[in-house]
């Protein structure tokens, strides 16, 4: 029992873990290695946690650089990332930054309430570049890389070909969030989903970095559409706020962000990131 993480069974050799602020990470057994895909925002030793959890040797890897995904580098030493991304690595390793994300939107009564003390300092980190087509083998499974930019300029996610499975990081989702400062332009964007769609007739299903949930591959089809209406002018750019930032969303939805046409995908963004100059 932690009072950091939360763990549970997707596969009898996976497990996803749940950080405070419910950020998910995988921890991939083979039968020589074990690959930990994210490391959510190093509030709590998760290296320790990890390793109550397998006896394997563990290589940490990255779907991109964010405070609620590279927490744990600061931890390893070493990770893998994508070398565009390793700059927000560094950035987002702000201990205030990555405390102010547990603690944000409150915590229910009777709830842990980490310290700040409890946050992983930053540190010097040996980034490992990771490519799209890179294989990770650790003894009888192996996860491919595939390069998806989009969220980042440096967005990875993962496929187990024999599981027909994505660990998708924050790639594609109910609230993909493009209007970053870290983002690409929708128009890249869909260019990256064109690409992630030549693998879907291997993919039944995603499990992302928020949301305990797998949701269906298909959720990619629907994320193209939406970056086509954007392109032509033709969503419903829905204007609200999220994260103190103002986004327009390509369809409305509620306030969990369910869709109010009963899709799944959707996409944030900015104007000034719809089309590339």
């Amino acid at each position: 029992m932690s009072k950091f993480f939360t763990s549970r069974k997707i596969f009898d050799n996976v497990t996803q873990i749940g950080g405070l602020g419910g950020e998910l990470c995988y921890l991939i057994e083979g039968s020589e290695k074990a690959l930990l895909i994210d490391g959510l925002t190093g509030v709590g030793s998760l290296k320790a946690f990890v390793r109550e959890c397998t006896d394997l040797p563990v290589t940490l890897v990255l779907t991109h650089g964010h405070v609620d995904h590279a927490g744990a580098s600061f931890e390893y030493g070493k990770c893998y990332v994508n070398p565009a991304d390793v700059a927000l690595l560094y950035e987002h390793g702000d201990i205030d930054k990555r405390y102010g994300f547990v603690m944000g939107g409150g915590k229910p009564e009777g709830a842990f309430v980490p310290k700040k003390e409890d946050v992983v300092p930053p540190c010097a980190v040996k980034t490992l570049p990771v490519q799209d087509g890179d294989v990770f083998d650790l003894g009888g499974v192996q996860i491919e890389a595939i390069a998806v930019p989009g969220h980042t300029v440096g967005t990875m996610v993962y496929l187990d070909r024999a599981r027909r499975v994505l660990y998708s990081g924050d790639a594609c989702n109910a609230n993909t969030l493009l209007g970053l400062p870290c983002s690409t332009t929708v128009e890249t964007y869909a260019k990256s989903l064109d690409h992630l769609a030549t693998y879907l007739k291997g993919i039944d299903k995603f499990y992302g970095g928020h949301g305990l949930q797998a949701v269906p591959a298909y959720i990619v089809d629907e994320a193209l559409i939406l970056c086509e209406e954007i392109l032509s002018d033709d969503d419903d750019r829905f204007e609200t706020e999220f994260l103190g930032r103002k986004f327009l969303y390509a369809r409305k939805f509620d306030g969990m962000f369910h869709r109010e046409d009963g899709g799944i995908a959707n996409i944030a963004y900015v104007m000034e990131k719809v089309y590339n100059k």
